[in-house]
């Protein structure tokens, strides 16, 4: 196939998507579920000890509802990157299918093969579920109080570079080229999501982040979106700053309390909530969501940290990043309360409990312990 039709290919897929988009299903109702199934993968490297840590938490504090037949946990088998390499692919058929069969996820950090791994060339698995299942925006608080840092990132989860970061075309072997797409549908929604969340939580300030002046067709267009958007909700405060400048200003005491809630496209929106939320405590205390209309996965932000199994410090991962996560699904399934309960404890971990990588610290297990003793 020659590169033309390769990108003619691409354009038509894309152009089934937005058709796909405009005809989406209303998102899902929780408070009216009988039953919520919540799917455990355990992932790759330290990803099973902190999923298994994080299931041990959820096992005590959910015991009531999970007696009652309301919440089922149901763990997800095959998502390795053994499984996947001799598959080929980045979820495997069976996989997908026992996800699909779930309501929530709770998801332990996958590898995703890189130049050096000696890997085949896999796609990440989650921007593999972020398409698969829909889950179109990409949720992460950052909060430290004593610096008065309340955040909350909306990052567009199915578009952007990441949509198509596999299929890119080499048109020469000296000559590369990848994609970047954005659609009006798919930033309207995570647009939505976010003003939602600000009118909620008191009217908080909107910054939309983006590098428009640069990339003018496709951050043009988010920018515009966002503040078409916003004409909607007249009482929010709304500004946008360009993606360098923004992640100056993340550290700059001086203005950094002033923002809120952001929005941005799927690369600066990695990048962002990375240097977030290492003034968080870093990429370990943080959990993050990625949520759809009929699916919502909830994860670690960090990954998966091969090489400390390998080097025999597996029992040093610190679970603080998908418990938080998990703390995010609980409310995302209205069991506001033990939401709250768990998130007091982890606070209290937080100062209590000192896991360092390079083994001189507390341990996964000092910490579930912990949690679970204080429950």
């Amino acid at each position: 196939m020659s590169y033309v039709e390769k990108f003619e290919q691409i354009i038509k897929e894309q152009l089934e998507r937005v058709e796909r988009l405009n005809n989406e299903e209303p998102a899902t109702d929780f408070a009216n579920k009988d039953k919520i199934i919540i799917g455990v993968i355990d992932g790759d490297g330290i990803g099973p000890i902190i999923t298994q840590a994080c299931t041990k938490i959820l096992e005590k504090l959910l015991a009531e509802e999970i007696a009652s037949g309301k919440i089922e946990l149901r763990q997800i088998e095959g998502l390795t990157i053994e499984n996947r390499v001799a598959k080929m692919q980045a979820v495997p058929d069976d996989v997908l299918a026992a996800i699909k069969e779930c309501d929530l996820l709770l998801k332990g950090p996958t590898m995703t093969p890189g130049k050096g791994d000696d890997l085949p060339n896999i796609e990440s698995a989650n921007v593999t579920l972020r398409r698969q299942l829909d889950l179109f925006a990409n949720v992460r608080p950052v909060v430290v109080p004593e610096k008065n840092l309340d955040w909350m990132f909306f990052r567009e989860n199915t578009e952007g570079e990441y949509a198509l970061g596999s299929r890119g075309i080499d048109i020469t072997p000296e000559i590369a080229i990848d994609f970047k797409v954005i659609t009006d549908a798919g930033t309207k929604r995570l647009a939505r999501m976010a003003f939602e969340h600000a009118k909620k939580n008191g009217n908080k300030n909107v910054t939309i982040v983006t590098k428009a002046n640069i990339m003018k067709k496709t951050d043009g267009k988010f920018l515009q979106i966002c503040y078409d958007m916003a004409k909607e909700y007249p009482d929010i405060k709304v500004n946008d700053r360009y993606v360098d400048i923004c992640s100056a200003n993340l550290i700059n005491d001086q203005v950094n309390s002033d923002f809120n809630v952001f929005i941005l496209p799927n690369l600066y929106g990695d990048i962002i909530t990375d240097e977030a939320a290492q003034m968080q405590g870093g990429v370990g205390t943080a959990g993050s969501a990625n949520i759809g209309n009929r699916y919502a996965m909830f994860e670690a932000i960090h990954g998966s940290a091969e090489r400390m199994v390998k080097e025999g410090r597996g029992a040093f991962a610190n679970p603080a990043s998908i418990c938080r996560a998990a703390v995010m699904m609980l409310r995302h399934a209205g069991i506001m309360d033990k939401a709250q309960k768990l998130e007091d404890v982890l606070n209290d971990a937080q100062d209590a409990i000192n896991i360092v990588r390079d083994g001189s610290g507390h341990t996964a297990n000092d910490f579930t312990e912990y949690v679970m003793g204080r429950l």
